[in-house]
């Protein structure tokens, strides 16, 4: 709920119906949601909170709003406050009812797309689809607004209103309250991933400074607090201090903040964080705002932003980050003697090895390429960030020599890696050298050249491997047995990935090449299945490939490439009837809950357990014989095709990065060299493991 106090205003805006202007009506998102959400699976779901949460998110990046709150209710609801402006109540001159009303129930109406100074001059939501899908897709919507010393009401049923706004009595506060609940006929499950919404804020958080967000899980809150906490019209969850989980940003530093969150497993080489923020460049562009810090690693990670939409592939504004960032750094070598005339220029490639860095920018007017808004296609946005960044860097390396000498040492080290490798890689990359002319001896090649019909199963073992070979369609499946444990390539160069032989030959079975001659229409096989066991060690080397695949081959991940087999755990028997569990929940159903200690019972141990259990379980053992697979090499070559295999039957787990940075958080973590990072994240999520040791 929102505080007594308005955060600061800007001057000369006025905000009330007339600000609202409207391009469409509402009708049919409830036919074709997945054309306004994507999709109507979690992605979707969460959406709705996105959609919400963007416009208090505005009228904080407006200067209007400093605290916004997120929080998940009991019965599928989501509760989003903030303490703007509070959306205008006034009649609406086009559609003859409230703004408000307008606002939720017309498809692009809102402050946003007013076309004079009384709206946003810059919004995250632009090309959004609004809080109206959210309505359009609720099977009940609470909109609460305090506003012109008044606290105003107004409630809907699947985007339809029940009443029109009423005034309920005098407020002295300022702000928005929307709850809504999702339709169940609709979304497939109505499940928020708390964690999942707790990253998504946080990043936003981090890119409106001075904005405090606190998100709540008060889904599990018990009768007696719900009957105690009135939510209309009243304080924030937060305020009242429940025993739920929940968690408040507020970061002063913005990109800086943002920066040394993402290099908090990291061992930075020079100190001190680079920043800068400019605002008022042009009429086009708004504010640029970079930071960015070097590290003691070999992959480049930059997060790019515009108008706090994220853009996983960048655009103009980091092309003017980039190009600024080689030119500044090759002066300031030159013109202090770190490099020679005969080493030749720092390439693009030199500067960005072990950068951290987020480049945002904010414009009135913004242009993407695609409608998923995952590049930046403005072109105004690459001068003013090569303009602002490169002054501003190139001042910051003349003022801290010592961070400078870290950053030009780093560089210095990559160019010299890079030429002591190039020989290395160039005899494993030349022209022909990945080409199907060289597959692997290793290798059981499908028969098919179609890459669509085609796929690689990448196995555990020779053992595994002649199974698998045995039992598989020879038209479409090929086999790829790995020996033992790969190498981590974490932190390790192109040139010794290639130097590994299990790698190479993986490399050379996929066909894309690797580096910057990869080549994703070059791929052999549409799916490229992890098949290992199901144990300790099993799991190690999963990670060991799909570390690989992050690292090198994201592209196959990004395009759905990459699936993870689900083999059984238990064979079940009982006279001429075969059963496959892939968990203990199938197995107990298959067997009965009464059965649950013949876990374990193999072939020619029956005798020995019916020794040692009760009478009622001899029986039980005596109905069924229970084979535990500790690894697919244990299954005979008809059973390896039949569970896991065959297209109609397998269980095939699709790899996904829902969130890469997070993703490339948890690889830093695990696969890294910071041990105690390792161990308490071990300890912190052990009780969501699922191990079998």
């Amino acid at each position: 709920m929102p505080a007594k106090k308005t955060a600061k205003k800007s001057n000369g805006h006025h905000y009330d119906a007339s600000s609202i202007s409207v391009l469409e009506g509402l009708d049919p998102v409830r036919k074709r949601p997945g054309m306004y959400i994507g999709t109507t699976g979690p992605d979707g779901l969460h959406h709705l909170i996105w959609e919400v949460f963007d416009n208090s998110r505005d009228e904080a990046m407006g200067g209007f709003a400093d605290r916004v709150e997120v929080a998940l209710l009991p019965g599928g609801y989501v509760r989003v406050v903030d303490n703007g402006r509070g959306i205008p109540v006034d009649v609406h001159k086009q559609t003859k009812v409230s703004a408000l009303e307008t606002i939720l129930t017309t498809l692009h109406a809102g402050g946003k797309f007013g076309g004079d100074d009384s709206g946003y001059k810059v919004s995250g939501g632009l090309h959004g689809v609004g809080v109206s899908v959210v309505n359009a897709l609720s099977t009940h919507v609470i909109a609460e607004v305090h506003r012109d010393g008044g606290y105003y009401i107004q409630e809907y049923a699947i985007g339809k209103p029940k009443a029109k706004v009423k005034k309920v009595g005098p407020s002295k506060m300022n702000g928005t309250i929307i709850t809504f609940q999702a339709d169940e006929s609709i979304f497939k499950e109505i499940v928020y991933d708390y964690k999942r919404i707790v990253s998504h804020l946080r990043q936003q958080a981090y890119l409106v400074k001075d904005m405090r967000l606190t998100v709540i899980d008060a889904r599990e809150l018990d009768e007696k607090a719900q009957k105690k906490l009135d939510l209309k019209g009243k304080q924030y969850l937060a305020e009242e201090q429940l025993e739920v989980p929940h968690m408040t940003f507020y970061f002063e530093g913005g990109l800086r903040s943002l920066v040394a969150f993402n290099n908090h497993y990291q061992k930075p080489v020079h100190k001190n964080i680079f920043y800068v923020e400019k605002q008022d460049i042009d009429p086009a562009v708004l504010s640029v705002e970079v930071a960015l810090q070097y590290v003691d690693d070999i992959s480049a990670r930059i997060s790019a932003f515009a108008n706090n939409i994220y853009n996983p592939e960048h655009g103009t504004h980091v092309t003017g980050f980039k190009t600024a960032l080689t030119r500044t750094l090759n002066n300031y070598a030159k013109k202090n003697n770190f490099i020679k005339e005969k080493d030749g220029a720092f390439t693009g490639d030199d500067v960005l090895e072990g950068i951290t860095a987020v480049v945002s920018v904010k414009m009135p007017e913004i242009q993407f390429e695609g409608q998923t808004k995952a590049k930046l296609g403005s072109v105004e946005a690459r001068g003013a960030v090569e303009a602002v960044f490169g002054e501003a860097f190139a001042l910051f390396l003349e003022e801290n020599p010592d961070d400078a000498k870290g950053i030009i040492n780093k560089v210095v080290i990559a160019v010299k890696a890079r030429k002591a490798a190039k020989a290395a890689k160039d005899s494993v990359l030349r022209k022909g050298a990945l080409e199907g002319m060289s597959l692997p001896g290793k290798l059981a090649d499908c028969q098919t050249k179609k890459a669509e019909e085609s796929e690689l199963f990448i196995v555990e073992g020779d053992s595994a491997g002649g199974s698998a070979k045995m039992g598989r369609d020879r038209r479409t499946q090929a086999i790829l047995p790995l020996r033992g444990k790969i190498l981590n390539v974490e932190r390790a160069r192109i040139d010794k990935m290639l130097a590994s032989e299990q790698i190479k030959n993986l490399v050379i079975a996929l066909g894309t090449a690797i580096g910057d001659v990869f080549d994703v229409g070059k791929l052999r096989y549409h799916k490229i299945i992890i098949a290992t066991d199901a144990d300790v060690d099993g799991a190690h080397i999963r990670t060991l490939l799909l570390t690989l695949f992050y690292r090198y081959f994201r592209q196959l991940v990004e395009e759905g490439y990459v699936y993870i087999a689900q083999p059984p755990l238990y064979k079940i028997q009982k006279g001429k009837e075969t059963w496959y569990a892939f968990t203990d929940a199938e197995k107990f159903g298959i067997v009965g809950e009464d059965d649950q200690t013949d876990e374990g019972v193999e072939d020619g141990e029956a005798e020995a357990i019916e020794e040692e259990v009760e009478e009622t379980t001899k029986k039980a053992a005596a109905k069924f014989r229970i084979q535990r697979y500790k690894g697919l090499g244990e299954m005979n070559a008809d059973e390896l095709w039949e569970t896991t295999m065959h297209p109609e039957n397998r269980l095939l787990k699709q790899v996904t990065i829902e969130d890469a940075q997070d993703a490339d958080k948890v690889f830093d973590i695990l696969m890294g060299t910071d041990v105690a990072s390792r161990k308490s994240f071990i300890q912190s999520n052990a009780k969501m493991a699922n191990l079998d040791i």
